[in-house]
Formats: C-alpha cells, sequence, structure tokens
C-alpha cells in the first residue's frame, strides 16, 4: 500500500497505528495526520530511539497493512 492511500484515509489507519505503537495517544495519533515524517518523529521522541530505526518501523508497518 502506498503512503498517499494511508494519508487519505487517515481516520481510517490511525487505529491500527495506535495498536502498533500504543504509547502514542490517540491525540498524537490524530495530529500526525497521516504524514509520515510526522509520525515517525513521534515514534522517535515517544520511544527513544533514532530516526532511521522510527522510520524503518513505520515502513515495515505500511508493508504490513
Amino acid at each position: 500500500m502506498n503512503w498517499d492511500q494511508i494519508e487519505g484515509n487517515w481516520t481510517e489507519f490511525k487505529g491500527k497505528a495506535r495498536a502498533q505503537w500504543g504509547e502514542l495517544t490517540d491525540d498524537e495519533v490524530q495530529q500526525a495526520k497521516g504524514n509520515r515524517e510526522q509520525l515517525a518523529g513521534l515514534i522517535q521522541k515517544k520511544y527513544g530511539i533514532a530516526k532511521e530505526e522510527a522510520e524503518k518501523q513505520v515502513s515495515e508497518w505500511q508493508n504490513n497493512l
């Protein structure tokens, strides 16, 4: 699935993002509005991981949708 589809249907996918990254709040996930970089940034900050690792996690999540 390409990211444009995820971003365009964020209300559908935000619950799946919350399930994947349970430390993120509903508000944080909503504020990302499907923006890939913003989502990766939230994951990086919340989990204290490197930017590259956060981006890798987002890519893996995307590929499993």
